[in-house]
């Protein structure tokens, strides 16, 4: 019997289990949220306002539709941005695929070259992702979001920082350009936030756009990224363009490798761990294989017969090449 098939039979099986309620309590509105958490974002430490003030950044702003295209746009209104807003109507009606990724986002590339805007921004539909876009329409990359706004986080103080294990070296590699100590977690925001918290980290968050700022709260947060990098490219003094062009230069590749389901995948992470020298290994999280200037993540998925494949490396060529090795080793033992 399949999984499915045992889910809808207990479903089917319950008979009425549910008590009636006792006091359904009240709706309070609240109303005054987003003055709030604007309010708590400006406020916060390295925020440089008036230097952003002066600035006057002209920024589009793709809301995909949701609560983004508000408060986003209240944030930069605030710093004296002069913004244009695309795709801002919160009706919950995605203009296009919510993911904030290269692929997803023409309008915004094409818009910021268009009204010759200093930079754009992109957020996910709960707005805890966050992606910038150059002057120049070329994607900032979700990658380097947490790693800029750490390099100006660890240049006002000094202090370790968390990522998970499936985010860019990018972040290793400025924090120990500082002199800091970089700390990794297993997939998932809830790790990050339980290593930042044994590490006492400053800045931590994911690869995929997600700023973790405890100064601010224990949580994503698109607008903590915003003011934290408005304020880096104040103090840089530069276009994002030349920002994106002084990062670690990285490439990733995400792969998924869809398997026959009567193949153990745990036989095959076994002849994965086999080949491999055991100190390259990190096996808190699937299996990460660390190379030079590079790695390999392996996890698999609870519920389809797929392998998910993150790989780093220097240039697309090398990722290719490791993407080449890991499939070789699994066609093998499969």
């Amino acid at each position: 019997k399949s999984d499915g098939e045992e889910v809808i039979n207990n479903s089917n099986n319950l008979g009425n289990c549910f008590v009636n309620e006792v006091d359904l309590g009240q709706i309070i509105k609240f109303e005054n949220s987003f003055d709030i958490h604007i309010r708590n974002v400006l406020n916060l430490k390295h925020v440089n306002i008036d230097g952003i003030y002066k600035k006057k950044f002209k920024v589009v702003v793709d809301g995909i539709n949701s609560s983004g295209g508000i408060i986003i746009p209240e944030l930069l209104e605030k710093l004296n941005c002069e913004v244009v807003k695309i795709n801002c109507n919160p009706n919950g009606d995605f203009s296009h695929n919510p993911e904030p990724l290269d692929k997803n986002l023409t309008d915004l590339k094409n818009t910021v070259v268009k009204e010759k805007a200093d930079l754009g921004i992109a957020v996910d539909p709960d707005v805890d992702r966050l992606v910038f876009v150059c002057e120049d329409g070329v994607l900032f990359g979700e990658e380097n979001t947490l790693v800029a706004c750490s390099d100006f986080v660890l240049s006002k103080e000094k202090g370790s920082t968390v990522s998970n294990m499936s985010s860019t070296l990018g972040l290793k590699d400025v924090t120990e350009r500082h002199g800091c100590e970089y700390f990794s977690s297993k997939v998932g925001e809830v790790n990050v936030v339980e290593m930042m918290k044994a590490k006492k980290a400053i800045i931590g968050g994911e690869g995929n756009g997600g700023v973790i700022y405890p100064e601010s709260h224990y949580g994503r947060d698109a607008l903590v990224g915003i003011v934290l990098f408005l304020s880096y490219l104040v103090e840089k003094n530069k276009k994002v363009s030349m920002i994106l062009n002084s990062m670690p230069s990285y490439f990733m590749l995400k792969e998924k490798i869809l398997l026959d389901e009567n193949i153990d995948i745990d036989s095959i992470f076994l002849g994965i761990k086999s080949t491999y020298d055991e100190n390259e290994l990190d096996t808190r999280d699937g299996i990460k294989i660390n190379k030079n200037n590079g790695w390999i993540h392996l996890r698999k998925s609870n519920t389809e017969p797929i392998i998910r494949i993150y790989i780093e490396a220097a240039n697309k060529e090398e990722s290719e090449m490791f993407f080449s090795e890991i499939k070789k080793i699994i066609d093998t033992n499969s």
